[in-house]
């Protein structure tokens, strides 16, 4: 028992890590209308990604992303960040929360909405939710590796 109740510990104490099974790009489709978001590997601490959606050729949509890893040990400083900017105006900083579900989560409820956002993997797919920081009013896609 107490073997058990060590190795629990020493998980919680690890750092977190940059979430590099999102890497490459997904996208989700439904007639005509698409959804893409393509995040880059983990490099320097930081991932870098974009989202767009659309409908035939044409555009309705798109944000910039950043996922930053802060290499500290201050536990005042947020070990990794989420920053979006829809349409590149706005951006807006997420703090990650550990959480008991399987991936990756970003919550900052001070913001309209979302409040919370999720990743995590299903096989092949990349899902994605937003919500408010409670998990009401979700909104979820799910993604594809892009050309499959």
């Amino acid at each position: 028992m107490w073997l058990i109740a060590v190795a629990i510990a020493a998980a919680e104490m690890q750092a977190p890590a940059l979430p590099q099974w999102m890497a490459g790009c997904w996208e989700s489709r439904s007639g005509e209308t698409w959804t893409e978001e393509c995040w880059s590997k983990p490099r320097g601490g930081m991932m870098i990604g974009y989202g767009r959606s659309g409908t035939g050729g044409l555009l309705d949509s798109w944000e910039v992303m950043q996922i930053e890893l802060a290499e500290t040990d201050d536990p005042a400083i947020d070990p990794i960040t989420f920053y979006g900017a829809p349409g590149g105006l706005n951006r807006t900083a997420f703090s990650w929360v550990r959480e008991s579900e399987p991936g990756i989560t970003f919550v900052n409820a001070g913001h309209d909405y979302p409040q919370r956002i999720r990743y995590w993997r299903e096989g092949r797919d990349l899902i994605v939710e937003v919500s408010l920081s409670d998990g009401s009013k979700a909104r979820r896609w799910r993604y594809s590796p892009k050309g499959n």
